[in-house]
């Protein structure tokens, strides 16, 4: 999760009020962090990083003056216009097709605030951005630009700039090659012949996005008109980033002013009118398990930075743009639980006369304890790359999640096998033999279903060993199984085979050494995987 590097009197500062280190450290986890060190003035907290808005000082500052009562409710951002314009042409629609931008004027900047600025930078491009896939943000000293700026497609040879930190011009492949930025994220863009660029009136190049700004726009200490412009391939992304660099910089004392955007349409940009949203009162009581009354329930929402009012039986929620999180009834439930005080909840005990999973699940886990393996438990959440490419497999339809915490974190998990992989390998500098298992589920089309898989590795282990393993098992069930070959482009040819209980209940054998390499294991490994609802 990211980490937030700050200093106390700075984010004291910027609260508006003196409150103790002590009293800070206490209250800030209460909204979704964790205080990861304190020393002196020096203070690290790790965030959740679904809250992008709070991956700054100047975000955590406004969220706690909020949860703190200081200035309750939503803050209001006043936005003028400015002179800028930036015109989109048609060539940059099948490569990065968005953009949007913002003028930050009367900015007081200084080393403390544009370090802030170039860390907020950055965790937006790895969080909200994906790695600056879906987005990326570039800051520019706004005195070095003429208006109207042009988004555009070129041939990277018929272009040239200094690119940040350089002293020599360059042109676009030379970026990639030579640049450290360049070859970073050169992938970004290795299915194009044209590349994105920034050029304002005088055909000056300001940003090269994804990749670099030009030097010619570097913000400094003397910088007191910002820049912003962020681009990408999802709208969402690219605004909701835009939003929140700007709202950042204008908590430092700068007045955000909007940016003409000529597109299809005329539009402008940053829009910081809220969000509407609605939950009902009923609802979020049966959620958290709670009698709050409705005007209890509304300070607890906007203690979250939320404009709300009653309206009958729900509340009337307006949700700051700079909350990209709120997508759901659901999330609007959890910020009333974090600005009512999770410490206000009376714990209860379940009404529920047992507890823990079924009989049946319990029976198998104590048999593969009884073989000697070790139980795990894994994310559901997984990824193509883990699930197919890597396993030898052709993509097969699954569930996708629509906006991911992580590239990793994509889509539900078909087997659980790819997940015990990536146990292994994390600890492959363990001692060897190495057994684990898993029951958990797993989402086939659209059903979830209960698996148990077991591995092993080790430089003995084979098809034989294996198949002792799952004999026994089924013995100790009291299921009756054959044994039949089968094919599984992730174990080797001839050293796998289904489980037969009348149908096929699931498979086992040696792992392919292909797909052992693929997670950078180095002794054979052996596998099985069973469907326990067809068991029953």
């Amino acid at each position: 999760m990211p980490v937030v590097a700050i200093d106390y009197r700075d984010l004291i500062k910027l609260i508006g009020k003196e409150i103790s280190k002590e009293e800070l450290i206490q209250k800030i986890p209460m909204i979704g962090a964790d205080i990861e060190k304190v020393e002196g003035n020096e203070m690290a907290i790790e965030f959740f990083p679904d809250r992008p808005d709070l991956l700054s000082v100047e975000g955590i500052a406004r969220a706690m003056r909020s949860f703190l009562d200081i200035e309750i409710g939503m803050k209001k951002y006043e936005v003028g216009k400015s002179f800028v314009t930036i015109k989109v042409d048609p060539s940059i629609k099948k490569i990065r097709p968005f953009i949007a931008g913002a003028f930050i004027e009367g900015i007081k900047m200084d080393e403390r605030t544009l370090l802030s600025l170039m860390d907020l930078q950055e965790k937006l491009h790895s969080s909200l951005g994906r790695d600056r896939k879906k987005m990326a943000i570039g800051l520019h000293d706004a005195g070095q630009i003429k208006a109207p700026l042009t988004y555009s497609a070129t041939e990277p040879e018929k272009i040239g700039f200094t690119p940040l930190g350089m002293d020599e011009e360059m042109d676009l492949n030379e970026i990639l090659e030579r640049h450290e930025k360049g070859i970073k994220y050169a992938h970004l863009l290795d299915q194009f012949d044209r590349y994105p660029i920034i050029t304002d009136a005088r055909k000056n190049v300001l940003s090269f996005p994804p990749i670099i700004n030009g030097e010619l726009t570097a913000v400094g200490e003397e910088t007191r008109n910002i820049f912003i412009e962020a681009t990408g391939t999802d709208r969402k992304a690219v605004e909701g980033g835009l939003i929140i660099a700007a709202t950042a910089i204008a908590e430092r004392g700068g007045e955000i002013k909007s940016i003409k955007i000529l597109d299809k349409k005329e539009r402008f940009t940053p829009d910081l009118s809220p969000m509407k949203r609605t939950v009902k009162v009923g609802y979020a009581n049966e959620i958290l398990g709670s009698d709050m009354g409705k005007e209890e329930m509304l300070h607890a929402i906007k203690k979250m930075g939320h404009d709300a009012m009653i309206n009958g039986e729900k509340l009337e929620v307006l949700v700051p743009r700079w909350r990209t999180d709120v997508l759901h009834p659901i999330d609007l439930v959890e910020d009333i639980a974090i600005g009512y005080g999770f410490e206000n909840f009376e714990p209860l005990l379940s009404m529920e006369m047992t507890f823990g999973s079924s009989d049946y699940n319990q029976k198998i886990k104590d048999i593969l304890i009884g073989l000697g393996f070790n139980e795990v438990m894994t994310l559901a959440l997984s990824n193509e790359e883990e699930q197919f490419k890597k396993m030898g497999m052709k993509k097969q339809k699954m569930i996708q999640i629509e906006n991911p915490i992580t590239e990793k974190q994509s889509c539900m998990r078909r087997s659980l096998l790819p997940s015990l992989l990536g146990i292994l390998k994390m600890n492959k500098h363990r001692d060897l033999p190495q057994k684990i298992f898993e029951v958990g589920e797993v989402v086939v089309g659209t059903k979830n279903r209960k698996r148990c898989c077991g591995v092993e590795i080790g430089a003995k282990v084979g098809f034989t060993k294996c198949k002792s393993i799952v004999e026994a098992i089924m013995k100790n069930l009291g299921i009756d199984i054959e044994i039949e070959e089968k094919e599984h482009p992730s174990f080797i040819e001839g050293r796998c085979a289904s489980i037969l209980a009348t149908k096929e209940i699931g498979y086992f054998g040696e792992i392919h050494p292909r797909v052992i390499e693929n997670f950078e294991l180095e002794h054979p490994v052996i596998a099985f995987e069973f469907d326990m609802e067809k068991m029953k």
